[in-house]
């Protein structure tokens, strides 16, 4: 990347993601209202796309290799609100309003652990 290039990408106004090899780059999901951490996933061209046109977080999922709407089974959609970019443009934070529960678990959050040690401790809270 060239320092005209690299400054575009950390310092202009035109959106440029960055994906990394793999064509991902990192989405974190937090609430509107809360600002709580809901989860991280990856999206590639596809998911970004599809999130930016609908208004609803899609992704892509690793394991089944394909684009994914949260929510898409669940019914628990998250309608972007807002979305926010990095200074060289390889993760966004999505601010959204959730439709249930946002982990697979079940869990509000999929960050509902505590570490202490060794120990992991429920915190739903």
């Amino acid at each position: 990347m060239t320092d005209t290039s690299k400054a575009d990408r950390e310092l202009g106004t035109t959106f440029m993601p960055r994906f990394d090899a793999q064509g991902l780059l990192i989405a974190v999901a937090i609430d509107s209202a809360t600002k709580d951490v809901l989860m991280v996933a990856y999206m590639d061209a596809e998911a970004l796309e599809k999130t930016r046109e609908t208004g609803l977080a899609h992704f892509h999922s690793r394991s089944r290799g394909r684009l994914w709407l949260k929510g898409e089974t669940s019914g628990h959609f998250l309608r972007v609100d807002e979305m926010r970019v990095d200074c060289d443009q390889d993760a966004l934070v999505m601010l959204v309003r959730p439709e249930g529960p946002a982990c697979h678990t079940g869990a509000r959050s999929c960050f509902y652990r505590r570490l202490s040690g060794d120990v992991l401790t429920r915190d739903d809270g």
